[in-house]
């Protein structure tokens, strides 16, 4: 099969990898019909992490072309979408919903999933089926599922967004952008979007910002103390990783307000005294996207929201490269793949 492998920093190339076979009986194998470039796979690309031929990606959806014995609950020619975890669904931090921590994990881009089919460990806690054969109009969304859409909406749980909040959104990618999403369908009643990017703030709107802040670091958290009245916003959600956008969360959060963190942290260290004087909630990390897929893959199916927006270039598989540099340029938000 064709796949994606990162040699090198900024060397991506599409070549023929193994096809993946049954190795355990709870796994699955799907024929992608859609993937994509993450920023996370940025910071590989920028050399900002180890990468030695990687097989790449971690978002995926698909038909199911084989199942293993043990498999129950999908079976061959559903359509399925599945989180950037696997995950057994059945272990007790699974349970508690945090399957991103599963005791059974599999981290997905370890298999890579920019590929024409892949191997879905765990596929009865880890894949979800849509209701029928989606259209074609309903992939991009259904794609989004799989990673930033799940992510964005855990951090607005994580920030408790919801009646009555003002939330405030650092970072507009295209987790932000699913964060601003999340926090009107959680019913927030004030949504602030920093960005200063004009096509990204035309799809915040869209998606539900009320308000765009263009500043960022000590001056952004200084105009979200302005907006709201001296307070701050009741939840942040932190959508970047850096220690610039956690110490802008921190500070544009009230007392007794809460952060939804989701950016993958690289260098981010919180000064005790800091932490110990805003007064705020931090909960964030990997986000166990299998909690919410089932409810996200029912409102895309009823056509109740759009996340597919956030995919600005779509390109064949065989393109991968041109993809990711596009992203690294900032010429794109995010890529969709396919095959």
């Amino acid at each position: 099969m064709r796949g994606v492998v990162m040699h090198a920093p900024g060397d991506v190339r599409v070549e023929e990898r193994e096809d993946p076979r049954i190795e355990e009986p709870t796994d699955a194998i799907i024929r992608l019909t859609a993937t994509c470039i993450c920023g996370s796979d940025l910071w590989p690309y920028r050399g900002a992490e180890h990468v030695d031929h990687a097989p790449m990606g971690h978002e995926y959806v698909g038909v199911v072309e084989e199942i293993g014995p043990q498999v129950r609950d999908v079976k061959v020619g559903d359509f399925v979408v599945g989180s950037f975890w696997s995950s057994d669904n059945t272990c007790e931090i699974c349970q508690a919903g945090y399957q991103a921590y599963c005791v059974h994990r599999t981290l997905m881009g370890l298999i890579g999933t920019q590929a024409e089919k892949a191997r879905i460990p765990l596929a009865d806690g880890t894949l979800v089926a849509t209701p029928g054969m989606p259209s074609a109009d309903l992939i991009p969304s259904f794609l989004a599922a799989s990673d930033v859409l799940g992510t964005g909406w855990f951090a607005a749980v994580a920030a408790e967004a919801g009646p009555g909040k003002t939330v405030a959104v650092v970072g507009d990618g295209a987790v932000g952008l699913c964060g601003v999403l999340a926090a009107r369908e959680l019913g927030a009643e004030r949504i602030i979007a920093f960005s200063r990017h004009a096509d990204r703030q035309a799809l915040a709107r869209e998606f539900g910002a009320t308000d765009i802040v263009t500043e960022r670091g000590e001056a952004g958290a200084a105009r979200i103390t302005e907006l709201t009245g001296g307070l701050g916003a009741h939840s942040v959600i932190e959508a970047v990783g850096t220690q610039e956008a956690m110490m802008q969360a921190i500070a544009s959060t009230r007392a007794g307000g809460h952060i939804g963190f989701v950016g993958v942290s690289h260098e981010v260290a919180i000064p005790g005294d800091v932490l110990f004087g805003a007064g705020v909630h931090l909960h964030g990390g990997p986000a166990p996207v299998r909690r919410f897929l089932p409810d996200l893959v029912q409102r895309i199916w009823d056509r109740q929201i759009d996340p597919g927006r956030v995919f600005d270039l779509v390109l064949p598989l065989e393109e991968a490269a041109a993809g990711y540099r596009a992203m690294d340029e900032r010429r794109a938000t995010k890529v969709m793949l396919t095959l």
